[in-house]
């Protein structure tokens, strides 16, 4: 069976299996299972930097975010401006994280992590901003859960391409690029 159909599946189930775990402890996973599952396939099968460093950069983008709102809640007006000024600085924020790191912390994580947060969060927090201390929570730990359903999803399914980018990457050290035939066997 082709690969990509496997892994497709594969996340498909961990999508379904959310709900159900939603279902199974009272928790309201249906708005986001298909965004966290997502986000979190995303994060566990891009080939870059190792898992740890991913899952972190991912984390980092995530409460980011939350401070992001929080800061919109607190201190800044629920306008256009107000807004402007919080995506400019969460982004800002995020690409030093990336420049001190060295490019360790991958930028597409943290922006994949942000971009979590906002998925499952924007339109509650634009119907009622001043229930964030009690709204922020739910829908953090829900994607959480659901992103986490699908870095699992993409574990099970994701290792063969990881190793075989840390063999070819193992293997430039040593002696410059190397050919790599259709199958994605190194020659």
């Amino acid at each position: 069976m082709n690969s990509v159909a496997v892994k497709g599946l594969c996340l498909a189930l961990f999508g379904a299996l959310t709900i159900g775990f939603g279902h199974l402890f009272g928790l309201d996973l249906d708005q986001v299972a298909l965004l966290g599952v997502a986000l979190g396939g995303v994060v566990g099968l891009v080939p870059d930097r190792t898992l740890t460093w991913r899952i972190g950069g991912f984390l980092v983008g995530f409460a980011v975010a939350w401070v992001g709102y929080a800061l919109r809640a607190g201190m800044l007006p629920d306008t256009a401006a107000g807004r402007a000024v919080t995506v400019f600085g969460v982004i800002v924020v995020l690409v030093a994280v990336a420049a001190v790191s060295g490019e360790r912390v991958p930028l597409w994580a943290m922006l994949v992590g942000s971009a979590a947060l906002v998925g499952a969060y924007e339109q509650t927090y634009a119907a009622s901003p001043s229930l964030f201390l009690t709204d922020s929570p739910t829908a953090a730990t829900t994607v959480l859960l659901a992103a986490a359903l699908g870095v699992t999803g993409s574990m099970l399914i994701g290792e063969p391409a990881e190793e075989r980018q840390s063999v070819l990457r193992q293997r430039r050290r040593y002696t410059g690029p190397t050919a790599v035939d259709s199958k994605g066997s190194v020659a």
